[in-house]
This record gives structure tokens, sequence and C-alpha cells, in this order.
């Protein structure tokens, strides 16, 4: 299991929900975001936007299997490239 912290950019919306289910349904490993006390799968849009995640939050992504250790830098790309 690998962990990061990532901050979240200024642009943080549905459509960057969106974009981000896409990246972490990619790879075979369970992704789970965790903001504060709650925890969300990152391959579920729903999830995503229950957590309620704001322009400038620092939020934990944790990965989970096989090929977590190129979902992690795959995510933190995403998260740099919403800046």
């Amino acid at each position: 299991m690998i962990e990061r912290t990532v901050t979240i950019g200024a642009s943080f919306e549905t459509r960057s929900a969106a974009l981000l289910v896409q990246t972490a349904s990619k790879f075979r490993s369970q992704i789970h975001i965790k903001v504060d006390e709650r925890i969300a799968n990152a391959k579920s849009i729903m999830g995503i936007i229950s957590l309620g995640i704001t322009d400038g939050q620092t939020v934990k992504l944790v990965a989970d299997g096989d090929d977590e250790r190129q979902a992690i830098p795959a995510l933190e790309q995403f998260f740099f490239m919403t800046r």
C-alpha cells in the first residue's frame, strides 16, 4: 500500500472529479481518497463528489494492488495538472 498527500489545485469541480475517476479506473489497484476522516473509492464519481473536495484542500491518495507504484504518480500528475 502506498499513501501520498496532495493539495488540490484551484479548479477542482465536477469535471475534474470525472477526469480523476477516468484516471484511477485505468489501474487494477484499489485506489481511495481520504479527506479528514472520510474516504471514497477514487473510481466512483459519486464517492468523489460526496467528499466535497474544495480548492486548495489537502487530501491523501491511497493505492493498494499490483500496479500501485504506477497509480500514485499518475494521480499526483493529474492533480499537478489541475493547478
